[in-house]
């Protein structure tokens, strides 16, 4: 895969100077770097659509077509120099001048992945990949592949097993026992509330039937009362803290993988969701050498094992530079577990399990005294909340503190996938000013199995995008990846239409809750940047923003209107940061 790519001139810069003999008579002062051409840019720079979608008036969308709003941009010293037509914009060309000839690509404002774990997409390219794994034949075949090219006695890693899918008929550690009995093994969950490990691993942590599950886990036990190898929510701290530590260039290492992963995907900016003190040197050693390729918002983990980093910079206080690549200005916390795990916090017993409500609060690990001084320290808090149960005690939560400190209002403060709602507790986002930050991904890949979890009755709050923006919700896309495809195609396909790839189910799940095309692009370019207080910044493509921009194969506006299915041909052909082209796929 390409990493930072060099600027490539193509086209002729003469065919667009006015100066006689190839001589430019333009400005030096006004001479742009970099000239995007012969493109379709839909700017972004029209007010929002509704909250049913319908676009505003002053959008570029009449007789139900989209058009795009300019075909050419210019750039200088990292900002939107000009955004207009093309005879306009080649005004500003000069003999240093950098022309991109884009043959009628599609432009957009830059791409910010505003939930994800980029650390996990360099550790999982080293580890055994489980994705699609659905039978414990398969998990354990995979195992014993990597067994063999790994020494003795080394760490076999893995991930990617769906907890949701698997949740009914749980992993166990015979397989694996068999398949490297050599080798301690861990193989992470999907969504990140499961692991299940081997024998070996369970000897290195020192578990065995006697000991007891932690707080805001569980240690799933045989009939014998024997460890089965699956940890479930908390629990896996027990596993992560006997697995070797990586070294700093390591850790580097893995970040720049994920990274340019997503550079490459089109993206200029990613929101990491919960940063911990174990990968926090290796972001502030890339900023310090300017290596990394895109913008980063760091999310600090409010999770216990992390409160001295957490308190570290609650003391420190938000960055402050705000064109910094690097931010640390929001944390990140986590009230209650997945709904595939029955982690989810509900207020009434689940569909499918009698009983029993999920877990949640203190027991799962949330400080809300350690989150509510961080706020008041000017952070943005982010809370992950699933079920109904989590998502009115996170409300309830904001409610306090913005009562006794109503101008922390204005930081725009976050719940995390907000996936079951209790209808009560929809027009709560707009009147508290929260943001609700979903994954599309999400919706059709639970649709198989959510409403099972949770009835016929609350799964209509269930991944409610429209509901949500129609109570005064701030609505921002993402796709919590490594657990879910952040391929942007996939997210606003899912979004428009509700359905897999494949077209299932017919007519999509619950499609009065689907997203315009114009409400999922913005949802992944000018919503997050408001969301971060940024909208001064980026999130739309006008003179004097950061020079932030992505190339697509297709018109996302027009294909959707024609086929949405055919949203899933597109790709990202090139990544432009602070006016910088980190990525080109062009070729």
């Amino acid at each position: 895969m390409n990493r930072i790519v060099l600027w490539v001139v193509v086209g002729t810069i003469g065919a667009l100077l006015s100066a006689c003999k190839g001589e430019s008579t333009v400005n030096a002062d006004e001479t742009a770097d970099l000239i995007l051409t012969n493109a379709r840019v839909y700017t972004l720079n029209w007010d929002d659509p509704d909250t049913h979608g319908n676009p505003a008036g002053n959008a570029p969308f009449a007789n139900g077509q989209w058009q795009p709003d300019a075909t050419a941009i210019a750039v200088k010293n990292g900002l939107l120099q000009r955004v207009g037509n093309a005879t306009d914009i080649s005004k500003l060309a000069g003999t240093t001048t950098t022309v991109i000839d884009l043959a009628g690509a599609t432009v957009i404002p830059g791409l910010i992945e505003s939930h994800g774990h980029f650390h996990e997409l360099g550790e999982l390219a080293e580890r055994v990949d489980l994705n699609g794994v659905t039978t414990m034949e398969d998990m354990a075949s995979r195992v014993r592949t990597r067994a063999t090219q790994t020494p003795a006695g080394e760490w076999v890693v893995g991930g990617g097993w769906d907890e949701g899918a698997w949740a009914d008929q749980l992993p166990d550690k015979s397989a694996l026992d068999a398949a490297a009995p050599d080798h301690p093994v861990m193989l992470k969950g999907r969504r990140g509330f499961a692991i299940v490990v081997n024998q070996r691993a369970l000897d290195i942590a020192g578990i065995s039937a006697a000991t007891d599950s932690p707080s805001g886990g569980d240690i799933v036990k045989d009939d014998n009362g024997e460890p089965t190898g699956v940890f479930l929510n908390r629990a896996q701290t027990m596993i992560y803290d006997a697995m070797p530590e990586a070294t700093l260039e390591q850790k580097k290492r893995m970040l720049l993988h994920g990274l340019n992963e997503i550079a490459e995907a089109g993206y200029v900016n990613g929101h990491h969701a919960g940063i911990y003190a174990d990968y926090m040197p290796a972001y502030l050693a890339l900023a310090e050498a300017g290596e990394l390729p895109v913008r980063v918002e760091g999310m600090i983990a409010a999770r216990p094992e992390n409160m001295a980093l957490l308190k570290q910079w609650i003391n420190k206080g938000p960055t402050q530079d705000r064109n910094a690549y690097f931010q640390v200005r929001g944390v990140k916390a986590y009230y209650d577990g997945s709904l595939g795990s029955r982690g989810a916090s509900m207020l009434d017993d689940y569909s499918d399990m009698p009983g029993h409500k999920g877990i949640a609060g203190s027991a799962y690990g949330f400080p809300e005294d350690a989150v509510s001084e961080a706020i008041a320290a000017g952070f943005q808090a982010g809370i992950h909340a699933i079920g109904d149960g989590g998502n009115r005690a996170v409300l309830n939560f904001y409610e306090r503190v913005l009562r006794d400190d109503p101008a922390a209002r204005g930081l725009r403060h976050r719940v995390e996938h907000a996936q079951i709602v209790h209808p009560d507790d929809f027009a709560r986002f707009g009147e508290l000013n929260l943001v609700a930050s979903m994954e599309p991904g999400h919706a059709v890949e639970d649709s198989p199995w959510a409403e099972e979890r949770v009835g016929p009755q609350r799964i209509l709050g269930g991944y409610a995008w429209r509901t949500l923006r129609e109570n005064g919700a701030g609505l921002i896309f993402n796709s919590d990846l490594s657990g879910t495809d952040f391929d942007i195609f996939y997210g606003l396909h899912c979004a428009v239409t509700r359905t897999n790839r494949d077209g299932e189910p017919p007519g999509g799940w619950y499609p009065a809750q689907n997203m315009s095309i114009e409400e999922a692009v913005r949802a992944y370019t000018s919503w997050p940047a408001r969301s971060s207080l940024r909208e001064d910044l980026t999130g739309t493509l006008a003179a004097g923003k950061w020079a932030d921009i992505t190339v697509l194969s297709i018109d996302p506006f027009q294909t959707a209107a024609a086929d949405p299915h055919r949203l899933l041909d597109g790709k990202a052909l090139m990544t432009v940061v602070a006016g910088k082209v980190v990525y080109d796929g062009r070729q």
